[in-house]
Order: C-alpha cells, then structure tokens, then sequence
C-alpha cells in the first residue's frame, strides 16, 4: 500500500514591510545640540571686535566660533553617532575652558589670561555649549533608537528659542567689558604704578586712542565701563566748547585764575540744574593758558548743593576720586563770582570777600594728563579730598609727563 502525500499549497512571498517612519527619524536631540551649537557661534563670533585689542583672544575666538558653526551645521545635515561623539568632545572642552577662564585665568591666552566675573554674554555662550553637550550625549549613548523629547512640535519649539537666544547674546557680546590684568597697585603716596610685568599691557591715556583703562586693582568691568564711557562722551562733546569766547556768550563766567595757568570758566545756572556728567551742559570748563590763549583742556563737573563726598556718584571705582574746594574766598558777585584769597585759619572769608559753598567736582581730560583723565590739579587748585583718602594719581594711565 502506497501513501502519496501532497505537497504544502506555496505561501505566495510578501514584500517586507517599509522601515518604520519613527526610526527613519534623525534623532531629535541632535537637532538641539546642533542649534544651540550655532547660537553659541554666534555668540562667540560676535565677541571678536570687543577682544580687538587683544590678537590672541580675538583669534581663539575665530576659533571656537568656527568649530561650533561646522560641527553644529553638518550634524544637522548629516547626523550620526560618530558626529554625537565629536560634539560631546568639543563642547565638554568649551564648557570646562569657561569654567576655567572665570575662575584662574586662561594662562596661555593673552587677553583672557586673568579671571573674570560672569557676564550675560559668556554665560549664556557656556550655558548654550552645555545644552549642546548633552544632547550630543543622549544620542551617543544611546545611538539612533533615541527620539528625544516626545514630541516634536515640543521639539522644534526649543530650537527657535536656541536660535533666537544668538541674537541677544550676539548684542551683548559686543558690549562685553574686561579688565585684562591686575599689574598696577595705588601706592601711601596715592600714585597707581606697575609694579610686575605680564601679558597685559596698562595703556596710558591717549585721547587720540582707543579708551582702556584697565588694569587698575578693586575695579569692577562695569566700573570700568562707566569711567571709559564717561571719558569718551567727555572727549567726543566737550569740543563744542573749545572757543572761550563762545563759552562766555552761553554763560560761562572767568573766575580769574588764568593766571594760574589753568583757567576755569564757570556757569553758575549749570550747578543746580537736572544735568550731572554732561558734556552738553559742563558746570566749569577748564582752558590751558600757559600758551597766551585759551586751549581747552578739561572738563570740570560739579554737583548740585547740598551733595557732599559721602554722596558722590561711582563712575569708576578706584579710576576716580572727587575732590571739593573749602579754603577758597570769593568776590561777593551773585553773577560772577571770582576768586579773591583763601580763608583763614579757621576756615573763614572776611568781608567783603565770602566763602561758597563746596560742592564735590571731578575733572575730565581731554588733552594728556600725567596723572590720568580723572587727575585734580596741583597746588592751590588740586582741593580737598574725603577725609583718610590719599590722593590719587593714575600714573599708570598718565602720560609720564
């Protein structure tokens, strides 16, 4: 007997199944990590012009900016693992060199060889690398099966905010203020010297030159930045002023020490008004008269009555130092007032000369000064300081005239 068994009906061959779209999907952490990556490009590439004066610091500059725009530009066109890896290495690197240069300095930059505080612009660049770094992370730890944030709407919400923090970030970075070095200490006898030679050069003051005052120990960037900015509105406004005789038609008055050879013109309407450190409206205007004429060399800024040196505004910290004039007699003119002597012993005027009252007044250079643009004069008209303090001249900033 014979057994015929019959052959399995064929199983007609399906097409395999397309690949899943989800895993088709780059992983959208990277299209985090490689944004954030530009932002901080951006960021960094924005902060070149505020590091001009440094060769070093604007080239590694350059540098970091061009490394964040090709890895965060070509891992969003071709991301991968291997390119995760290379954004972990990078930005672990950028992360870490921030920390150092805000807390010792980066050495073996000059420029960026002295610690600075954190500013909104270098914090947002480190804090964008870090964002950067961890994306990068997730995706090479875990490869191509992450999918990040759950959802993608979510996702690209987070990369137009990135993006846009660059602009902000870009702006400030251009007003960044430093202070590259401490290597000028203010002696007992109140002049700022250098002391040790570094890396970072302490500019005299030329008035025909970009304004730096760094250098100077206990001064904040934003101090700093006060006293540059006041200084260059001084330099850039006071000129208008630069004819006396212009001067004397718009109410400024001589107080007669030309003689001196620094003459002071004064307007008497200016010292109460609404205007303080205002190169439009100047309380004294200071002419050199060594020469015959009347070159204008300085402004001098006063407070209103009343203020004292207690209560005198911080436009740079240990770059400035107020000074008042207590020992001076005046004319007994309402309008024009000049000087006629010194008060006595105890600090009297006798009639009809009267003494007024002192106010707190600065000075600001727009010709070179030995003892800086802040400097007070000598002699006579060098004044009275706050009690305990010495006083000071910047020769560090000054001409070494």
């Amino acid at each position: 007997m014979t057994a015929t068994l019959d052959a399995p009906p064929e199983v007609p061959l399906e097409p395999a199944a397309p690949p899943s779209p989800t895993k088709a999907r780059r992983p959208r952490p990277l299209l985090i990590a490689g944004s954030a990556s530009l932002s901080a490009g951006f960021v960094h590439a924005a902060a070149i012009g505020a590091h001009a004066d440094h060769p070093q610091a604007a080239r590694a500059f350059v540098g970091v900016a061009m490394l964040q725009f090709v890895w965060g530009a070509y891992v969003l066109v071709r991301p991968s693992r291997q390119l995760a890896w290379i954004g972990v290495a990078l930005n672990a690197g950028l992360v870490a060199g921030w920390v150092l240069a805000k807390t010792k300095g980066l050495w073996f930059i000059s420029g960026l060889d002295v610690k600075e505080p954190v500013q909104w612009a270098d914090g947002l660049a480190a804090a964008l690398a870090f964002v950067s770094l961890v994306a990068a992370l997730m995706v090479a730890l875990r490869g191509r099966r992450t999918r990040g944030l759950a959802r993608p709407v979510l996702t690209y919400a987070v990369v137009i905010a990135l993006v846009g923090l660059a602009l902000p970030g870009m702006v400030e970075a251009g007003n960044h203020v430093h202070s590259h070095g401490s290597t000028v200490v203010v002696g007992a006898d109140g002049k700022a010297k250098v002391v040790a030679e570094g890396p970072t050069q302490v500019r005299a003051y030329d008035p025909t030159k970009p304004i730096d005052l760094s250098g100077t120990p206990g001064v904040t960037p934003e101090q700093q930045a006060k006293a540059e900015m006041l200084v260059a509105a001084t330099l850039y406004k006071l000129p208008q002023w630069a004819d006396a005789n212009y001067a004397l038609s718009k109410g400024f008055f001589p107080i007669g020490d030309a003689s001196t050879g620094d003459e002071h013109l004064v307007n008497w309407q200016y010292i109460n008004d609404d205007h303080t450190l205002d190169p439009d409206y100047p309380e004294a205007l200071v002419y050199n008269t060594r020469k015959g004429g009347r070159e204008l060399e300085s402004a001098m800024y006063m407070l209103p009555q009343g203020a004292s040196l207690d209560t005198v505004p911080d436009v740079g910290g240990a770059l400035t130092q107020w000074h008042i004039h207590n020992n001076l007699c005046f004319t007994d003119d309402p309008v024009s007032p000049h000087v006629a002597g010194l008060t006595d012993s105890a600090g009297n005027c006798h009639a009809p000369q009267v003494k007024l009252e002192p106010v707190p007044m600065i000075h600001v250079w727009i010709t070179p000064n030995p003892c800086g643009p802040f400097a007070a004069l000598t002699g006579v008209g060098a004044g009275q300081v706050k009690a305990g303090e010495v006083r000071l001249c910047d020769s560090a900033h000054g001409t070494g005239l």
